[in-house]
């Protein structure tokens, strides 16, 4: 009896579990309740997206060089003489207005030289006066001797008619003869003479030329014995003093030109080749290799930033593009001036483009057609995504034609029209539901910069 009561309560209590068990599923069940409407909702993404359209777009290239004067002077010393003046204001980095006498050395050698050659030309112009008197005397007498031997010829006709006929002695004869041979020697012997005076002219006529050459030579020497400024300049560095003595080929002092700066900016070609294509001309000269012959460098903007100040700027204009590439970074190098770069300086705030700064350049110039942009961002491994007008989620492939100012140029995949998703959505499930949300304030922005705002 005892072993079944036993094996009674065992089976009690398991059945007892199990009811217990059923109950607590059963009530469980019976308190479920299925998720709102609410809860749905908010498992759908909410994305910012924008509309694509064409934008007026401005293609931008950008370098970096360091400045320097459009033009230096290097005063060199063509004479040697002792330094007899020196500005009080030549000395590095002073500004001196053209025109202003620097330097100056001793003139009194080459003054000397001067006075030395013009005494010369005013002996040789009275040696000329002589000559041309002598030359009018002799042909008076050679005229006077003509005439006489013209007589003594008549006379020895005579005389040898007479001989002949036996009514005068051969000694008679004779001494005519010796009179008339006396008289044609007179005549050549001016003859003579005046022939050798274009001969002693232009002996002359040189010896004069040497003298006026020593003299335009002393003068040319005397006008280099002293400095003046050629264009308003700021003095560099200065190697001479005052009563030194200056040696021809020294260089005595160094000065740039404040009228212009110009900076030799290293711009990569492809950004180059991209600015240049809006305005080149390439059927205009099918034949030209030279870049300048097809690009109206006057089309171009140039700015030069001071690196590490954004504000601190200049407006440039590209002169001219160098021959050949940067054999190191092989870069394209692009010539850019700014013109009066002294002008509206406000140091420190604003300084002067001086020799030596390092700058950013940048060039600009607007595209020849509208362009799709959008933030480079919102471009995936080579696709984008867009909200389609079901709001889902298409993640579509494009073509990048370019990347500028965080701005990605799209050559294919995008038509005007189409919303682009700018947030990164996590997870991107093609075909998934989203909310878009139209961010007019970021079109803006984009317009903007793809303008060139800003930049």
């Amino acid at each position: 009896m005892a072993k079944g009561s036993s094996f009674l309560r065992r089976w009690i209590w398991v059945v007892l579990g199990l009811a217990v068990g059923l109950a607590l599923v059963a009530l469980l069940v019976a308190n479920r309740q299925s998720p709102g409407q609410g809860e749905a909702a908010r498992d759908v993404p909410t994305l910012s997206v924008i509309e694509v359209q064409p934008l007026e777009l401005r293609l931008v290239a950008r370098g970096h060089g360091v400045a320097r004067a459009a033009e230096s002077w290097r005063a060199t010393a063509n004479v040697g003489g002792r330094v007899v003046e020196r500005h009080p204001e030549l000395e590095s980095g002073n500004i001196l207005p053209e025109g202003t006498e620097l330097l100056a050395l001793d003139p009194t050698r080459y003054r000397l030289a001067i006075a030395e050659a013009e005494a010369e030309l005013a002996s040789l112009d009275a040696e000329k006066r002589q000559l041309d008197t002598e030359e009018e005397n002799t042909r008076e007498l050679l005229a006077l001797e003509r005439e006489r031997l013209d007589l003594e010829e008549k006379e020895l006709e005579r005389v040898q008619r007479l001989a002949d006929r036996g009514q005068i002695s051969r000694s008679a004869r004779d001494k005519q003869r010796r009179a008339t041979v006396t008289q044609r020697q007179a005549v050549a012997k001016l003859e003579n003479e005046l022939a050798l005076i274009p001969t002693r002219r232009k002996q002359l006529q040189a010896r004069r030329e040497q003298a006026r050459t020593r003299r335009e030579q002393a003068r040319e020497d005397l006008a280099d014995t002293r400095f003046e400024a050629p264009y308003d300049l700021r003095v560099g560095e200065v190697d001479i003093e005052l009563h030194d003595r200056a040696s021809p080929g020294q260089l005595l002092f160094r000065a740039d030109s404040t009228e212009s700066a110009e900076v030799e900016a290293h711009v990569p070609l492809p950004m180059l080749r991209r600015v240049v294509g809006g305005v080149a001309d390439l059927e205009g000269a099918p034949g030209a290799l030279d870049l300048q012959e097809r690009v109206g460098l006057q089309a171009l903007d140039a700015q030069v930033v001071l690196a590490g100040v954004r504000d601190v700027r200049w407006r440039g204009r590209v002169t001219r593009i160098a021959s050949g590439l940067d054999p190191t970074t092989r870069t394209v190098r692009v010539v850019v001036t700014v013109d009066a770069p002294y002008e509206k300086a406000e140091p420190p705030e604003r300084p002067v483009l001086q020799p030596g700064m390092y700058v950013r350049v940048r060039l600009s110039a607007p595209s020849p057609e509208p362009r799709l942009v959008v933030p480079a961002s919102a471009v995936h491994d080579g696709a984008v995504y867009l909200a389609t007008g079901e709001d889902r989620l298409e993640r579509r492939p494009v073509t990048v034609a370019f990347e500028q100012d965080d701005l990605a140029v799209i050559a294919d995949g995008l038509a005007p029209g189409d919303r682009v998703i700018v947030d990164d959505p996590v997870p991107a499930v093609d075909g998934m539901a989203v909310d878009p949300r139209h961010d007019e304030a970021l079109e803006e922005e984009l317009r903007r910069r793809a303008e060139g705002a800003g930049a």
